[in-house]
């Protein structure tokens, strides 16, 4: 009886650990365009070096993706900025955080039907992201682009197409889903498209008529859930991103990866070796 209870006490201390250890499997999420394959080519194969069994789950929207991390249907997800992260778990009440940012493909302005912002004219209509955080940051790129004017007085987070204090060539705005926004191109004049989304849909970064400079709060991040963030797989993902082997694959100019803005720390990193 006693070794009966020894062992289940065993048994019980190793499930215990192996919690505490945290996941061999490392499902990430991702949305349509480059980050599954960044994941595939630059961090897989390192996870898959350490033991880990890793797959990607696909979802075809911004909203899926931290909802399933939440859930435990994944335990990491790559497609999304800081800002955005932070607004979505504020707002659902989740408990996710930031491991590290990686290089990021920005928003551009594309375009079938015009060459030039030049040649945009009164009652052109322009597609946007109608997730808050997301169009708001389309509108700010939109007054640096000097197509608008925002109000001064409005977080310039949270402002909304209501905020526009000056429009004046008189375009029309329409907001969309993010990943429906390239299927616009069609009838907009100009849309304003997320870089994962631009890529998936058959768009070069180079097609765009004009590229968004990245502040560093919108550089995509690696994210899981606050209570793994000590768990020894979120220090292996960190470790890798910031290898040697990382960089060179998201550097290969034969990538794609290699015209993604790239974080702060990763320039200083890796300039200061060069």
């Amino acid at each position: 009886m006693k070794k009966i209870h020894s062992f289940a006490l065993s048994i019980l201390a190793g499930a215990i650990a192996a919690q505490a250890v945290g996941p061999t499997e490392i499902r990430f999420g991702v949305a349509p365009g480059p980050y599954g394959d960044l994941i595939s080519q630059a961090i897989k194969p390192a996870l898959e070096k350490k033991g880990y069994k890793v797959s990607l789950v696909q979802f075809q929207d911004y909203v899926q993706p931290n909802l399933a991390l939440s859930n435990k249907e994944t335990e990491a997800n790559l497609f999304q900025h800081q800002l955005y992260l932070d607004k979505f778990s504020k707002d659902h009440n989740l408990k996710l955080s930031s491991v590290i940012n990686v290089p990021t493909a920005g928003l551009g302005i594309y375009s079938s039907k015009i060459k030039s912002l030049k040649d945009l004219k009164k009652g052109d209509e322009v597609t946007l992201s109608q997730d808050p955080t997301n169009l708001a940051r389309g509108l700010r790129f939109l007054q640096k682009a000097g197509l608008i004017k925002l109000k001064p007085e409005i977080d310039a987070t949270k402002v909304t197409d209501r905020d526009i204090a000056e429009n004046p060539i008189g375009l029309r705005f329409t907001l969309l889903e993010a990943a429906q926004i390239p299927r616009s191109l069609g009838s907009a004049t100009i849309a304003v498209i997320n870089g994962n989304f631009a890529i998936a849909a058959g768009l070069k970064l180079s097609d765009a008529i004009q590229l968004e400079t990245l502040d560093e709060n919108i550089k995509n991040v690696i994210a899981v859930r606050t209570e793994d963030l000590g768990k020894p797989f979120v220090k292996d993902l960190k470790e890798i991103v910031e290898s040697e082997a990382f960089y060179k694959i998201a550097s290969d100019p034969k990538n794609i990866f290699s015209s993604f803005q790239a974080p702060e720390w990763y320039s200083k990193k890796w300039s200061a070796k060069k």
